[in-house]
């Protein structure tokens, strides 16, 4: 699910759920600045790790990259300030499902390194050539964030570092000697997220806890909101950062709109070294005898941008839920089940996008697929008998825990829209090529009305000697932008549209261009196949969110989904799940990673993936085609990988496990997860006086009355793994920071035993007993329970009309709010352009404001087709009159205004790449137009 257009939806559609932060310079012993306390604290500790290990602008060491991680969960628990708990979870093996597209990423990743590597060359020979020296390319540890995956040495180290962080902390700062803290590492199973909500499912279960137990999880995944709503706890909430402030953008590769490639920009080729970093630690002594961890690190310069964070409040979102799900036409005697109507509503966003089935071409987010999804459930919902499904059976073997027949029902009736879809949706595509293509014509024209007279564009260049930083950060500008050009192919002239959705025939040649149908045959027999696989997909989606991992080794074998109106016949499927294992960390990144990132693995791994005589080598393609039919950018094509096969896979490494050295088999094992506290808490005490009589390996349960309402068993680690280990590397580390022993007993205050969750037990899908219900904040008045369908708008906005519900970007916002009432009001400023865009078109010369999102096409429009030119030649304010067209907006360049325009007369997907002199101009008052291709066209006099 695309986190920026979901969490863009929420903030629509629900904008009392999200509350700014409050953040406070403390030591964070004192009550929460927020106005509530919160009881545990769970990190998904992956979109941590990566905006520490590639902040925008800075070459970092390893070391540099855990002080950045360390940094982070400071500022995070100082905003939380958890009293009982804080949970670690890093991403271990995750299930096959999973892996297709963690293989596409990390592929598609070292392709974009590569040929920002090559442009780089060519750059660096452009600016050798002029005379401009540049610093020199140099080996960066960050070089390639493939690296951040279970089993290379990169995790391993942050495994250790984040042991004696932990350590340290809890024996020293106030805030953490009241935790019990789990850490969850990459050599445990499992996506973090999933790890996190399979301890909270288990905890549900055990006798005494309580069912007004606050949470909060942080993490950038939209999916982390459905997970929330599935525990069916209601004080939960999700952290997260504020995506929607002006100027920020994440650098995390799921947030990154357009020009997903400029994040490996500067780390292409480690870049260079800055002349004085200024990052170093302050004497570590000093720091040490503060005794105030989470301010150390504040004392240097940060090097990851601080950004604001916001509560999204799940309690608030079952509210707007309960309100938006409400139908007056259910069956007689029917009473709806709020918790049962909410399940539905986590499975019917799964066809609006999930991470373990390709998309469905019919809907997207931001076209209103949500809106739309709930529309057709209202509707339905009497004729379809009831819920679609069933969570509380979810180990049934039978599968009675979804109703196939009923889901059928309802996916074909959201296929009833899919032409009126695919008609907008050109139309949209049309408008914006039209658009893009007179944008490309005034920037030749500025260009070329701009340069020198022997045709220099450059500016004049200062000695060499005195300019390397500065031209090495003008190349590196260059190489920004080459990155943009290139992520948006509609911008650079490699747009296609073989499939054409929305014309006579798409459907036939989806099939031809995806699947190789020949015949209406082939059509049906790859229809039926497809179907087949994909509602088993549903039903392991569906587990996975409400029971865990059903089966980690199955995954959906194509690189396309079926359309909606496609999966009638669903109902016959018999989905049987085996639940197999999950792969060794070493076979992961056999299964995920690229040539290019073949250094992450050990040597006799290594040469599996490069050397010629490989029996697998067919798996490691140095190229492959990215389908970008019908897309804008890049990055929003898919990648025709091969998919892996299991069996080859395994059977070629198991050859070669006995080749590993002992650190190797170590970051090769599973381990389980570890629970650190402070030797004051009663329950280290427990665990301390169980000690004498307890055998090697013998686990104990907790007492939930000692622990906090921790459940349980913990145990100690093996003979060769005790916790003198640990020890010893806190030791290490004080004699690698050349500090004096004595302060090891900050260390020693801290006790770690291994932790297994309690026995597994069937997940309650509703509100637990003696829950408080908090107060309602949601009337019917904050909803808009009659939200026109997007298909249905006129023009061409993507979304809900923003103008009462939006949070204006960049604004101070009320804490207790979270929104702010406004108009929507970007700055995006294109070069050339008119300003104000209102809805006259009228233009202000060159410095102007475009109201355009990404997920918009066009600016405002006004039907009446007026238009006005700027001041470039004077020509003003002449006013110039159609009669037979209609125009989104425009802008202007040296008193020429240029219209995106809708006449069935205008260019259509056959003739759209015309040459830039084929495009049309406009003169303001009289003169000519010629529309692109039009053979039509007439000079009209006004």
């Amino acid at each position: 699910m695309g986190v920026p257009s979901f969490y863009r939806w929420l903030l629509d559609t629900y904008p009392k759920t999200i509350v700014n932060a409050v953040e406070k310079e403390d030591d964070g012993s004192l009550p929460n600045p927020n106005g509530r306390e919160f009881d545990n604290l769970y990190l998904d500790m992956n979109g941590i790790i990566h905006p520490c290990f590639h902040p925008e602008n800075d070459d970092l060491t390893h070391e540099e990259v855990f002080e950045n991680i360390f940094e982070y969960i400071d500022r995070l628990l100082k905003i939380v300030r958890p009293r009982k708990l804080l949970f670690m979870a890093i991403d271990g093996v995750a299930p096959r499902a999973k892996m297709n597209q963690q293989r596409t990423r990390r592929f598609r990743n070292a392709k974009d390194r590569e040929i920002l590597a090559k442009e780089e060359d060519r750059l660096r020979r452009q600016y050798e050539l002029e005379g401009r020296d540049l610093l020199p390319i140099e080996e960066s540890e960050v070089s390639d964030s493939n690296v951040i995956t279970p089993g290379t040495n990169f995790m391993a180290e942050l495994s250790k570092q984040l042991k004696t962080y932990i350590s340290l902390c809890i024996s020293n700062h106030p805030l953490w000697k009241r935790l019990k803290v789990i850490l969850s590492d990459s050599n445990a199973p499992g996506e973090g997220e999933h790890k996190i909500m399979s301890f909270i499912r288990l905890q549900r279960t055990c006798q005494g806890y309580n069912p007004n137990t606050s949470h909060v999880l942080y993490g950038l995944d939209a999916d982390l909101i459905m997970l929330a709503l599935a525990s069916h706890e209601v004080y939960f909430s999700i952290l997260r950062e504020n995506v929607m402030v002006e100027g920020y953008t994440s650098n995390s590769s799921d947030l990154l709109l357009a020009g997903k490639s400029e994040a490996n920009v500067a780390k292409c080729r480690g870049w260079f070294k800055q002349f004085d970093l200024n990052h170093g630690l302050k004497d570590m002594t000093e720091q040490m005898s503060s005794l105030h961890i989470s301010n150390e690190v504040s004392k240097r310069k940060s090097l990851v941008k601080k950004k604001p964070y916001q509560f999204l409040h799940v309690w608030i979102l079952r509210e707007y839920l309960s309100l938006d799900l409400k139908m007056t036409n259910l069956p007689e005697k029917f009473e709806p089940d709020i918790e049962r109507l909410i399940d539905d509503f986590i499975f019917i966003c799964f066809f609006a996008g999930n991470d373990f089935l390709p998309h469905m071409p019919t809907l997207q987010i931001h076209e209103g697929a949500i809106d739309l999804l709930i529309h057709v459930y209202k509707a339905e919902f009497k004729n379809l008998g009831g819920y679609l499904v069933d969570v509380q059976k979810v180990d049934d073997k039978k599968g009675s825990y979804i109703k196939l027949k009923r889901v059928e029902k309802f996916i074909l009736a959201v296929g009833a829209y899919e032409e009126k879809i695919f008609t907008k949706r050109s139309k949209i595509q049309e408008s914006r090529l039209r658009r893009m293509l007179s944008e490309k014509d005034a920037r030749g024209n500025e260009e070329e009305e701009y340069s020198s007279p022997d045709g220099d564009t450059s500016c004049s260049v200062r000695s060499p000697d005195n300019d390397v930083v500065e031209n090495t950060k003008k190349l590196k500008e260059q190489l920004k932008s080459y990155a943009r050009e290139l992520s948006d192919v509609s911008r650079n002239g490699l747009v296609t549209d073989v499939v054409k959705l929305g014309d006579h025939g798409w459907k036939n040649r989806y099939y031809k261009c995806k699947f190789s149908a020949e015949s209406e045959e082939d059509i049906e027999k790859i229809r039926k196949i497809l179907v087949a696989k994909y509602t088993e997909g549903l039903c392991w989606v569906l587990l996975y969110y409400f029971s865990g991992v059903p089966s980690w080794t199955w995954f959906f074998p194509y690189h396309y989904g079926p359309f909606a109106s496609d999966l009638k016949g669903l109902s016959s499927t018999k989905a049987m799940f085996r639940k197999g294992m999950p792969f060794k960390p070493f076979d992961q990144l056999m299964a995920v990673l690229p040539p290019m990132s073949a250094h992450a693995l050990p040597l006799p791994y290594r040469s599996l993936m490069t050397d010629e005589d490989s029996s697998i080598l067919d798996f490691y393609p140095t190229d492959f085609d990215i389908d970008t039919d019908g897309r804008r950018f890049l990055w929003q094509g898919i990648c025709k990988l091969p998919f892996i096969d299991e069996e080859r896979l395994l059977s070629a490494t198991k050859k070669i496990e006995n080749e590993l050295n002992e650190e190797e088999a170590k970051r090769n094992a599973e381990n389980v997860d570890q629970l650190f506290m402070h030797n004051s808490e009663n329950l280290a005490l427990q665990i301390i006086n169980a000690v004498g009589s307890m055998k090697q390996n013998k686990s104990i349960k907790i007492d939930a009355g000692l622990s906090g309402e921790l459940n349980g068993f913990v145990h100690f680690k093996r003979e060769s793994e005790n916790v003198a280990d640990d020890r010893d590397l806190v030791v290490g580390c004080i004699i690698k920071m050349n500090l004096s022993l004595v302060f090891l007993h900050m260390f020693l205050h801290c006790r770690c035993v291994h932790y297994q969750p309690p026995c597994f037990s069937i997940h309650v899908p509703r509100m637990l007993e003696g829950t408080t219900i908090p107060e309602t904040v949601v009337t019917e008045a904050d909803i808009d329970l009659e939200r026109q369908l997007w298909h249905e708008k006129q023009g061409y906005h993507g979304r809900n009309n923003r103008s009462n519900n939006h949070v204006q970007l960049g604004a101070k916002t009320n804490p207790n709010v979270g929104y702010k009432s406004s108009s929507y009001t970007p700055g995006v400023v294109i070069r050339g352009g008119g300003s104000g865009w209102n809805p006259r078109g009228r233009g202000r010369g060159y410095n102007a404001t475009r109201p355009l999102r990404e997920d918009q096409t066009s600016g405002p429009s006004y039907w009446d087709a007026y238009g006005r030119g700027g001041r470039g030649n004077n020509n003003g304010n002449q006013r110039s009159r159609w009669t037979d067209s209609n125009f989104n907006g425009g802008f202007e360049q040296k008193g020429r205004t240029s219209f995106t325009t809708q006449s069935t007369r205008y260019p259509t997907r056959t003739n759209i790449n015309k040459t830039n002199d084929q495009f049309w101009s406009v003169r303001t008052g009289s003169g000519s137009r010629r529309w692109p291709g039009d053979p039509q066209s007439k000079n009209i006099d006004r």
